[in-house]
């Protein structure tokens, strides 16, 4: 449920600015547990205009952002589903209108592109949280996910508490920022890839392979990306396969190898990826990192909210 230190009166923009779904019928699920909390909701996705595997044409897709942009009514604009697209837009998307619109971005994988591109071309914070197909329409929607985002979003903290063993100990702060990592990559060396110095970077990924794991941090290493971070911090990497090729190269030796070769701390355990248990995370907000022997917590701070007057 939406706290009571939120407006009462959420307004929600559904847009998809990357891929459709394969069931509208998710869109028309979480348009009504949307409503059902008492939100106004505006809904731009369209099933019968979608282009291949995309969400609509580019034109399409930009309107739908503009849309949301212009809407007085609107406080939040959630991407209906990740996959890819967002990169064919970027060059279009006028990053200026949405920062001086106050409107909160909200998203993860594909969606960090627009995260990253935010915050280079203004400076102004989004949120890695949870979608509209997937997460608001799930059949089943998972509990934790929705209620972490809108306690996230009540603000004026937020603070992360992980189980896990084998992480360095550390007491840390710096700037929160990251997402998917194949997103990341992608946008090295263009105008869309924010400069943060001392930075804690948070990244995962689906179905990719340890050695491309590595192989793309190895990248964000060798560009000079990690020198200038205080912190990795990895989420969830599954969906791939190890086969006999590997001969014992798995998860766990490209962590040892990582973490003897990167120039910063490697931790594990975030609860951030493409599974539908997930915490929210403002992108670019404060973030004080504490890490022990058996988790670690991070509190997230000065980040834009959505609390009563």
């Amino acid at each position: 449920m939406i706290p009571s230190s939120v407006v009462t009166r959420v307004g929600v923009a559904i847009v998809a600015p990357s891929g459709c779904t394969q069931d509208p019928s998710a869109v028309e699920r979480a348009v009504a547990r949307l409503e059902a909390q008492g939100c106004l909701v505006r809904n731009h996705y369209d099933h019968s205009c979608i282009h291949l595997r995309f969400g609509g044409s580019d034109e399409g897709r930009l309107a739908q952002l503009q849309a949301a942009i212009d809407d007085p009514e609107v406080q939040l604009i959630i991407a209906l589903r990740g996959g890819y697209g967002i990169t064919r837009l970027l060059p279009q998307v006028d990053f200026e209108a949405i920062a001086a619109s106050g409107k909160l971005l909200v998203g993860f994988s594909d969606v960090t592109a627009l995260h990253m591109g935010l915050m280079a071309k203004t400076g102004v914070q989004s949120y890695a949280g949870p979608m509209i197909a997937g997460d608001f329409g799930a059949a089943e929607p998972d509990p934790f996910t929705l209620g972490d985002f809108w306690r996230c979003l009540a603000g004026p903290e937020h603070t992360i508490v992980e189980t896990a063993a084998g992480n360095p100990a550390l007491d840390l702060h710096g700037t929160v920022w990251g997402g998917n990592l194949a997103m990341l990559v992608s946008l090295l060396g263009t105008p869309y890839f924010p400069r943060i110095e001392g930075g804690i970077l948070f990244v995962e990924d689906i179905a990719e392979h340890p050695f491309r794991v590595e192989r793309m941090l190895l990248q964000l290493h060798q560009a000079g990306v990690l020198a200038h971070q205080r912190a990795l911090v990895l989420g969830d990497f599954s969906g791939y396969r190890i086969g006999p090729q590997d001969n014992g190269y798995d998860f766990d030796a490209m962590l040892a190898y990582l973490r003897a070769t990167l120039p910063l701390p490697v931790l594990t355990g975030l609860t951030f990826g493409h599974g539908p248990h997930r915490v929210t995370i403002p992108f670019g907000s404060d973030g004080h990192l504490v890490s022990g022997d058996t988790g670690f917590s991070l509190t997230l701070s000065n980040y834009p909210t959505l609390r009563c007057a």
